[in-house]
């Protein structure tokens, strides 16, 4: 059976450890907010949803299908965009799964999510994630039926949370090109970044 997700795109962090708003830095002359805006927009899912502030929608080209929510809430951390981003979802009847993305990993593309995709597609029940050097990683897919404990969660955490809770119901895999998930946390992986 076809999965029907919901994409959403938790883009509404406040980038405290950097100084300055992260997903508003360029790479290759495009915003990280705007590449992944562009990359949520290619995806063959259900439903697209993006979560963010409003201050950051002055610099942002939205294509057609994606629905916008604003985290009025942003500094109570990433719980409340994954929260908002459930609710959302849950209005739209026929969904089976949660599809998580984050905004600060540059170089991840259709193919490297359609992995993740395809495993779900073959374990419907399961929480499934990239690990790479033995750490779970982003995007991450959850089945509805976790729909309720992931609207328990709080402050600055996301699904990470539930997967420790559930780990019978975990599959862990290996991405085909682990380099291309790197994130953007300090000025110094900003740096590395551009130095590619």
């Amino acid at each position: 059976m076809q999965l029907n997700i919901s994409a959403i795109l938790t883009a509404a962090g406040l980038s405290k450890r950097m100084g300055c708003d992260k997903l508003l830095l360029e790479f290759n002359g495009v915003t990280l907010l705007q590449r992944a805006v562009d990359l949520l927009s290619e995806l063959s899912v259900s439903e697209k949803i993006l979560i963010t502030i409003e201050e950051r929608l002055e610099r942002l080209v939205v294509p057609q299908g994606i629905q916008i929510i604003i985290n009025e809430n942003p500094e109570t951390g990433h719980s409340s965009s994954v929260r908002l981003g459930i609710e959302t979802a849950n209005k739209f009847r026929h969904i089976s799964h949660y599809l998580f993305l984050v905004a600060d990993q540059p170089k991840l593309t259709k193919a490297d999510i359609q992995q993740i995709i395809d495993a779900g597609e073959i374990n419907q029940d399961k929480i499934i994630y990239p690990v790479i050097n033995d750490k779970p990683n982003t995007p991450s897919l959850f089945p509805i039926k976790f729909s309720d404990e992931l609207l328990k969660i709080s402050g600055d955490t996301g699904g990470r949370v539930i997967r420790d809770l559930y780990l019978k119901s975990c599959l862990a895999i290996p991405p085909i090109n682990p380099d291309r998930f790197t994130d953007i946390n300090t000025m110094e992986d900003y740096n590395a970044l551009n130095d590619c």
